[in-house]
């Protein structure tokens, strides 16, 4: 069997999410309704769920009577919960040997999605790029360098792609902070480095933002851009034509 007819034929396959512990019940519709988008992508006989890790047993419904799915982590960058608590909760669920493809943040078609998001939105607030700054917004950790790395690389890849004057990164939870990266800013742009539009997308960054002054347009979350569920179904199709055939 080749790649082609590996990546072709019926999978099942599950979007994971970390959501959000104090609220898990919006994430989760969203998180179903990725899946469905994403299903339009692939080809037929594929079956794709949407599951967070915050919902109490939202995770384990979601793989039941799924056969050795693949699982598309929608995170921002590896970690922990990528690494170590996704991998346990799927054994626990009775999933093992589970073939999961890079998380969402370090997809190598997302740096293009971003600098076209950000150059369109310069285009329809009268920004000039080269005379103005493009502040890609971010979670930081101050536990672990993965989060900041994947945003420092996703910084690096953006600059021959936009032609910002400047581009460059603030944290949530971590230094360089946002607020301060903002207040160097005469005129800019923000763009959340996150998959999903909870907690610090719709609390810390616009506080942030208020409090340097910052009065450029502040972007949804790149994850819930229309164009992901395609990147994503792409991302699984090549997990699916990688996997050994079984």
């Amino acid at each position: 069997m080749t790649a082609k007819d590996r990546a072709l034929r019926p999978r099942d396959a599950l979007i994971v999410a970390h959501g959000a512990p104090a609220d898990p019940a919006p994430q989760e519709v969203v998180l179903k309704a990725l899946a469905t988008a994403t299903a339009h992508h692939l080809p037929e006989g594929w079956r794709l769920r949407g599951a967070t890790m915050a919902a109490e047993g939202a995770l384990e419904e979601a793989l039941a009577g799924l056969s050795q799915p693949l699982i598309y982590p929608f995170f921002m960058a590896e970690g922990f919960f990528t690494g170590t608590l996704l991998p346990r909760r799927l054994t626990a669920a009775g999933v093992t040997g589970a073939v999961q493809p890079p998380p969402f943040g370090v997809d190598p078609a997302l740096p293009a999605l971003m600098a076209r998001v950000a150059l369109e939105a310069a285009k329809a607030s009268g920004i000039t790029p080269a005379d103005s700054a493009l502040l890609v917004a971010a979670h930081g950790s101050k536990v672990s360098r993965t989060s900041a790395d994947s945003t420092h690389a996703m910084v690096a890849a953006l600059g021959p792609l936009t032609g910002f004057g400047r581009i460059l990164a603030g944290f949530v939870e971590e230094a360089p902070f946002l607020a301060d990266q903002a207040r160097s800013l005469a005129h800019g742009i923000c763009l959340p480095f996150f998959a999903l539009e909870a907690g610090h997308v719709v609390g810390d960054i616009p506080e942030a933002m208020e409090e340097a002054g910052f009065d450029g347009p502040i972007l949804p979350p790149i994850g819930q851009h229309p164009d992901v569920p395609a990147l994503i179904a792409a991302a699984l199709m090549r997990a699916a034509a990688e996997r050994p055939a079984v």
